[in-house]
């Protein structure tokens, strides 16, 4: 743990594994110090940065009150890794690229792209939603996005890990689903502020009483993206282990499939509370763990150790340095170029629009554009042990 941070305005103390917190990602921090439903400390993991409401990077406790920006609007987004018994060192470059053409084929990539055909889920099928969030279009896309990569920060990889073995990781999550059920439990959540004039340092941090109807409606509909997510996950997944066995055919010895955007209820400092991971997973004693870096750095199979002062959690990758149009507006092509040199991937597509220059390219998911992962790890050393590190062979983005 780096430093703490207390203030005579503060319920509760602040405590950063993050070496450099954002002032804006501080300010947001400062905001759930002085919220009026958080319990014993903020804690602040190494790949912490500002978000919407809370930082990217945080984890509290509620006893009674569920904070829906405090999980975010991708809810349920998250890790999904699988170790084959296939050697790396003999996997060509030319294989990697026919399983990413492969992969390309079977699994919609980007923001707006779903299966042409609905998928058929008996949960979705089943499920009927706590508001008119889900309307027809909404239930449609759902249907059509599940098995799908999404865009932005999303991605499919092929690594080599230290252990000698070929490893397989996917990240994705609730897709346009999570989104809607944010927003719309947000708006509940600044309603009922307002309406019982309830002060709150800032209404991004609006809350409901768990055991209240709006809570509770908020919990469902939560846990069911949730649900959605991961089966999300694991369909691509599916599809990914076929392409894997079409050009390599190996056994697969180890699957992982974790959430890093959730509320979930939990025994901390003596109390049931509400704890709120966003953009941070759960590092309970010997509990397995997926922390990706960049597109061109290694990533983390790790086991978590049960750090209580983390409240049993960890960080959920390396953590952005620039935003995305700051990066493509400092980033340099040719650099970025270098920093994948030896991994298979698809070049940076070229952008256009309102503030971005014509012919600019899309540089936000560059390497240069995230934290060290090395340093991210080294300031977590107390809340988990790495069990093998991975170098990145092939990447598909979103």
């Amino acid at each position: 743990m780096e430093w703490r941070d207390t203030d005579e305005s503060y319920r509760v103390p602040i405590l950063s594994w993050c070496r450099h917190v954002d002032d804006k990602a501080m300010s947001q921090a400062r905001d759930l110090a002085r919220h009026p439903h958080v319990f014993h400390h903020i804690a602040l993991m190494p790949d912490c940065h500002p978000g919407y409401g809370m930082p990217i990077g945080g984890v509290i406790a509620c006893p009674d009150h569920v904070i829906p920006n405090a999980v975010g609007v991708d809810i349920g987004c998250g890790m999904g890794a699988v170790r084959t018994d296939c050697e790396a060192a003999g996997v060509t470059k030319g294989t990697i690229r026919d399983i990413l053409e492969s992969l390309k084929r079977m699994i919609p990539l980007g923001e707006g792209h779903g299966h042409r055909v609905p998928q058929e889920w008996t949960e979705l099928d089943e499920f009927e939603a706590s508001g008119n969030w889900m309307d027809a279009r909404a239930r449609e896309l759902a249907w059509r996005n599940l098995g799908t990569l999404g865009g932005g920060n999303h991605f499919i990889e092929l690594q080599a890990g230290d252990d000698g073995f070929l490893w397989m990781m996917l990240h994705s999550g609730s897709r346009n689903l999570g989104y809607r059920i944010a927003e719309w439990h947000h708006g509940i959540a600044r309603s009922y502020a307002a309406d019982r004039k309830i002060e709150l340092p800032t209404m991004d941090l609006a809350s409901l009483p768990a055991a209240s109807q709006e809570g509770q409606n908020y919990i469902r509909d939560m846990n069911f993206a949730l649900a959605y997510a991961r089966e999300n996950r694991a369909r691509m997944m599916k599809r990914f282990k076929d392409a894997v066995q079409e050009h390599l055919s190996p056994g697969f010895t180890l699957e992982i499939n974790i959430h890093h955007n959730y509320a979930a209820q939990e025994d901390h400092f003596g109390r049931m509370v509400w704890v709120h991971r966003k953009g941070a997973t759960s590092a309970r004693e010997g509990e397995w763990g997926i922390i990706p870096g960049s597109m061109g750095s290694s990533s983390c199979i790790v086991r978590g150790l049960g750090n209580a002062d983390s409240f049993q959690s960890c960080s959920h990758g390396a953590g952005r340095r620039l935003g995305r149009k700051e990066a493509c507006r400092k980033l340099d092509k040719d650099a970025c170029d270098r920093a994948m040199r030896g991994i298979e991937f698809d070049g940076w597509s070229r952008i256009s629009g309102r503030n971005r220059s014509a012919g600019e390219y899309d540089l936000g998911e560059a390497p240069a554009a995230y934290k060290d992962i090395h340093e991210v790890m080294e300031s977590q050393s107390d809340l988990v042990e790495t069990a093998v590190h991975l170098r990145p062979l092939g990447v598909l983005k979103g």
